[in-house]
């Protein structure tokens, strides 16, 4: 396990306070706190149904809290959709990548955003190919993303190379917050290391990252902090750097205190 990092100042880019939902008489999330601070990598964790996906989902508009507070850069919102929040800078890698399989690595990055040519040739709906390629090449090449062929389809790539195409997406248009739901999960090991290794690129450059997993290794690997979410409430948040796996499943369970703080 890497050195633990000092935690970075400054206030929280994302905060949600006293978060409701409730599903008919299902609560799934009472009087939750979360944060996210610049140039952070902070887990979210939590057994199956302790609400980690409502959070996320109520965070980035895809569900509306019943009741709380989200703040982004200090300033109280309330995404009415997903589209809302990716323009704010916001952008979420799901478990299952949501990629376009049969297109390549430049049209998955750019689907949806496309380039359009200069003057009246982009009026017409031409599409400025090489700079998005360019753009592309860039990206990859910083966040050391190997792949054999910008031209082959995602069908044709491993497990790593398609979540290192997903992810090289999420921060191309992320210029505040990336979330990334379960990244590792049904990878080998060197994919995992592959994406372990990218989370932690992200977080150098200062956009902080919400990892989502079940693996505690992998928590542990990289998150500078853990927040630990049990049956939809917020119960611990942990250091890594002194708590231990056992902490963590201890707070996840309900079993033990645990070392950690309570939240």
């Amino acid at each position: 396990m890497e050195k633990a990092r000092d935690l970075p100042g400054g206030e929280p880019v994302l905060r949600a306070r006293g978060i409701d939902k409730s599903f008919g008489a299902v609560r799934v999330l009472e009087s939750v706190d979360f944060e996210v601070r610049p140039g952070e990598v902070v887990a979210l964790i939590g057994d199956n149904g302790a609400g980690k996906s409502t959070l996320i989902n109520v965070l980035t508009g895809v569900l509306r809290p019943d009741s709380g507070e989200i703040f982004f850069e200090e300033k109280r919102v309330r995404f009415a959709t997903p589209h809302e929040a990716r323009e704010r800078g916001i952008e979420t890698v799901y478990q299952d990548l949501a990629v376009a399989p049969q297109l390549d690595a430049v049209s998955n990055i750019f689907l949806g955003r496309e380039h359009r040519r200069a003057g009246i040739l982009g009026r017409l709906g031409f599409l400025d190919g090489g700079r998005m390629r360019r753009e592309t090449e860039d990206q990859l090449t910083d966040l050391r993303v190997r792949l054999s062929s910008l031209e082959k389809p995602l069908s044709t790539l491993s497990g790593g190379q398609r979540q290192g195409v997903a992810v090289a997406r999420a921060v191309m248009w992320a210029s505040k917050v990336v979330i990334m739901d379960e990244p590792t999960a049904a990878l080998g090991v060197a994919q995992v290391e592959m994406v372990l290794d990218l989370i932690r690129r992200v977080r150098d450059t200062g956009i902080p990252v919400v990892f989502i997993s079940h693996n505690m290794p992998h928590v542990f690997e990289v998150a500078d902090r853990i927040s630990v979410l049990r049956l939809g409430e917020m119960v611990a948040e942990l250091d890594p750097a002194t708590a231990t796996t056992d902490d963590a499943v201890a707070a996840m369970t309900g079993s033990a205190s645990g070392n950690g703080e309570a939240a």
